[in-house]
């Protein structure tokens, strides 16, 4: 009552305290972008990111830290969640998640593919990508399962025992105690999104969403998934690799009737006979190409000092592949990478992202060997959950880049075939700046698209197209026709 009588008796002070609370608003329209986060909870506020070293001026908020999936065996994954650039509040949310396994979201997903920000050549800060992904959605990049980047663990056996199942299990506790962090996003739409060996993490960590969803009292609103030249199949994906060697002339076709003669393309161990026969092909018919991108030119000298080999191709292996077409499944380009590994390992970039707090005793890679060599088990056949999600109502989105040798268009088709689905829209060719983008099916339950001219990481080779294609996703729209 005293503050009315006063208010009542000094109108002009009454203006200006309308007119500060004005100020006041719009200052924290400003502060949290055209979406106010005021409600944020103290965790979540711990983690946003003031700015990055070298990073352009942004009106978008971000945040980054970790969430313990574990607590027993101390297993944390490290997160990167980049908002939307305008109305954040009502854009869903996309999770994004790389390969390898073993690879890094932070590395390729986020630094070199649909992030806001790409990497300067020289290492030294960022600068803004015109096609990143968060114009149409909150992008939130996982490193997963433990040991990928800057996720951990206190349990050193873990990095010689996961796979699969871990790294799904362990994905779908991270969303449940994310959610709990930024509860602004438990009625959202959620995507899950990747490439490469993520062909196996979104759809096992789709299955886990709908497993728990029949549950739960709080169920998370899983929409739709979509993956990029995806690990899928191991009898097709193999089949499907080979074909595609002898179709664009990397092998003779002699090599080309010994490897489908001699090899069981259902094991994931080869025979002797049949390693011999890759290893052939890789060394003597290949020569010095870039198998993510058979028709770009292989970096064999970067000004980071790194080399590429054809041979250290067979450094690694892999659970679907024969052992000498494995390299660091999501990456493209060492010479690419090595920028990232410059820039994440620099302490004031860790300190700006909440990373490495536990002082991880060794360097942050873009891909893990210990866990590629290491991965202890692989799903045969993703396509039994593409039948489970089709028959739940889940969206699904397979695409596939043309020129990539390594999981390579034919593999995804062999495979996809299988499905036996009912075709809506017959094969057509889609635009993309009045160009043809690539070509596209549109079947009941499931759509499949090629992108012309792209290699394995598709949005880092024809970033409009792939933005194009992610539009066209979030909105279940088919792909442009002209």
């Amino acid at each position: 009552m005293v503050m009315k009588m006063i208010m009542a008796k000094h109108s002009t002070f009454s203006l200006i305290t309308s007119l500060l609370c004005h100020v006041l608003i719009i200052m924290l329209v400003l502060v949290h972008g055209n979406n106010s986060d005021v409600g944020i909870t103290k965790e979540a506020e711990m983690d946003r990111i003031v700015l990055l070293p070298g990073q352009p001026n942004v009106a978008f908020q971000q945040y980054s830290g970790y969430v313990t999936v574990d607590r027993v065996a101390g297993r944390a994954l490290f997160y990167w969640l980049t908002q939307a650039v305008s109305n954040p509040l009502q854009k869903p949310l996309v999770i994004w998640l790389n390969g390898g396994p073993g690879c890094s979201s932070v590395a390729y997903g986020a630094s070199e593919e649909i992030g806001a920000f790409k990497i300067k050549r020289s290492g030294s800060g960022l600068y803004l990508n015109k096609y990143s992904w968060n114009q149409a959605a909150n992008l939130l990049f996982l490193e997963a399962p433990a040991g990928v980047g800057f996720s951990y663990s206190n349990s050193s056996s873990d990095l010689y025992h996961t796979g699969d199942l871990t790294t799904a299990k362990d994905s779908l506790e991270f969303l449940i105690k994310w959610m709990e962090r930024f509860p602004e996003y438990k009625q959202r739409d959620i995507y899950i999104t990747g490439e490469s060996y993520a062909g196996h993490y979104v759809p096992q960590l789709a299955r886990e969403i709908l497993a728990y969803n029949s549950f739960s009292n709080h169920p998370l609103n899983l929409k739709g998934i979509m993956v990029g030249n995806a690990v899928t199949d191991n009898y097709y994906d193999n089949l499907g690799t080979v074909t595609y060697w002898w179709s664009h002339a990397m092998i003779s076709d002699k090599t080309f009737h010994q490897l489908i003669n001699t090899c069981d393309f259902h094991h994931q161990k080869n025979s002797d006979e049949c390693e011999s026969l890759y290893s052939y092909a890789m060394d003597q018919e290949f020569g010095n190409i870039d198998q993510y991108n058979i028709y770009a030119p292989p970096c064999n000298k970067s000004d980071d000092g790194a080399t590429y080999v054809g041979s250290t191709l067979r450094d690694m292996k892999l659970p679907h592949l024969p052992r000498q077409v494995s390299r660091k499944l999501s990456g493209y380009d060492p010479c690419t990478e090595k920028r990232a590994e410059k820039y994440y390992n620099r302490l004031d970039v860790q300190k700006a992202l909440h990373a490495n707090v536990t002082k991880i005793p060794y360097k942050w890679t873009a891909c893990s060997e210990v866990l590629n060599r290491n991965w202890n088990d692989s799903e045969v056949s993703i396509l039994p959950i593409y039948r489970q999600l089709i028959k739940d109502g889940i969206k699904i989105w397979v695409f596939s880049g043309d020129v990539d040798s390594v999981v390579p268009v034919t593999a995804s088709r062999f495979a996809l075939g299988q499905l036996k689905l009912q075709i809506k829209i017959p094969w057509y060719p889609w635009y993309v700046n009045k160009q043809v983008g690539g070509w596209t099916e549109v079947y009941e339950g499931l759509t499949f698209a090629t992108v012309r001219g792209a290699g394995h990481e598709v949005p880092m080779f024809k970033p409009r197209a792939a933005l194009q294609l992610f539009q066209s996703f979030l909105t279940n729209k088919p792909l442009p026709k002209s």
